[in-house]
């Protein structure tokens, strides 16, 4: 068998924490100047050897983004894992440019749910979404990346570009569309990676900077898998006008403070399944609370591959916090579910992680609100490398890439 037949046989990873960092382990050693020559070729599903394929994990923090840089550093030193990191810490700056900007999700889902309705009254357009997400267009790529995307909830980056830009400059359909059917099938669909993602492709991220699928480019980095007829494709990229401009960042809201001794029901959701890792020491957990499925990503049915995974690492995650404080972990479908097992349990307090800004965050807000008003403290904790890093993603990534050493060296990681 062959190393890329070997990697390729079980990624991604299973999802749960055991899993992911037996992948960490067995890529680290590609993490330096292999990853940085090759990452960019889409060598197909049956070959993901040039890259992790970790996304998923580290989209539910079953792996943390720290635990991915500093394998690298130990491997390969700042300077050859550079582009690895850099790549882990694109989808940090994704987040924190997000968090300081909730405007633009709001807008996003306005901009959707008024996409969803002209969907359903015009036959037209409703025929030609319909063969896109069938992969009914003839365009051999896109085609047969929609089947994979269905079929396996992942695409490599690059193909996701590609698909983008084929969505919205060949195809002539509306982005939001196109993010909502990315968000609910990927196993990573992250809210701002693919919001944002969606918007640079667009060109209302960085505002007139579109991104135009090439046939020479695919060509290229698929290594000949697809060789589309440029006629085919758009030969133009016009930015897509924008509505409303992207308000400046706003301040980042610091954690709440933790104190041990307080008895408190442990809150997960899928933002962040390491619960190990949130500093709470030997806190009085009295029993942890999740969802016994995800919550929706998006406008309609979402994909079958992404929602298990999903489901699978709330219940790794539920197990692992169950374990290390030696609780039940109770499904709650809801705000009454969580209040009732808080009072079973002599509970006072809920400790969580604050949820980042998408679907997650926005089911969670009623929830917490439901909870304070039945008599229970919310503390919503921040993790340090969100702390430091999110300060840092006011403007472009450049401003971001050049805070990485200092920041690593606060956060330790050498």
């Amino acid at each position: 068998m062959s190393q890329a037949d070997l990697f390729a046989s079980d990624l991604p990873p299973e999802p749960d924490r055991e899993s992911g960092l037996k992948r960490v382990e067995a890529f680290a050693a590609s993490m330096g100047r292999a990853y940085a020559s090759k990452r960019n070729f889409d060598f197909g599903p049956q070959d993901r050897s040039n890259i992790s394929c970790l996304s998923p994990h580290i989209r539910h923090r079953l792996v943390l983004e720290s635990e991915l840089a500093q394998a690298a550093l130990s491997a390969h030193g700042s300077e050859g894992a550079e582009k690895f990191i850099q790549e882990v810490c694109w989808r940090t700056y994704w987040k924190g440019w997000l968090e300081m900007r909730p405007s633009v999700w709001s807008d996003y889902k306005a901009e959707l749910a008024d996409a969803l309705n002209v969907l359903a009254e015009d036959g037209v357009l409703r025929q030609r979404y319909a063969t896109a997400i069938e992969g009914r267009t003839g365009i051999a790529c896109f085609d047969a990346w929609t089947a994979e995307l269905i079929e396996t909830g992942y695409l490599h980056n690059h193909a996701r570009m590609w698909f983008a830009s084929i969505w919205i400059f060949t195809l002539d359909l509306p982005w939001v569309l196109g993010a909502d059917f990315f968000l609910r099938h990927l196993m990573d669909g992250d809210p701002a990676s693919n919001t944002l993602g969606w918007r640079w492709v667009g060109g209302l991220q960085t505002v007139g900077k579109t991104y135009l699928a090439r046939a020479s480019n695919i060509e290229k980095f698929t290594e000949g898998r697809f060789a589309p007829d440029p006629q085919s494709l758009a030969s133009s990229a016009p930015p897509l006008p924008v509505h409303r401009p992207a308000p400046e960042p706003s301040a980042i809201v610091p954690g709440d403070r933790w104190t041990e001794g307080r008895p408190a029901v442990l809150w997960l959701h899928e933002d962040d399944l390491h619960p190990e890792s949130w500093g709470l020491g030997a806190a009085d957990i009295r029993c942890v609370v999740f969802r016994p499925d995800p919550v929706s990503r998006g406008a309609s049915k979402p994909g079958e591959v992404a929602w298990r995974f999903a489901t699978q690492a709330l219940e790794d995650g539920a197990q692992r916090a169950s374990n290390l404080w030696g609780v039940q972990a109770l499904a709650c479908q809801d705000a009454s579910d969580m209040i009732a097992a808080a009072h079973q349990n002599g509970a006072t307090h809920v400790v969580t992680q604050r949820p980042f800004q998408g679907p997650v965050a926005d089911h969670a807000q009623p929830v917490q609100e439901a909870l304070e008003a039945s008599g229970l403290r919310v503390a919503r904790l921040t993790r340090d490398w969100d702390q430091a890093f999110h300060p840092y993603a006011t403007k472009g990534f450049f401003k971001f890439k050049t805070a990485i050493p200092d920041v690593f060296e606060r956060l330790g990681l050498s």
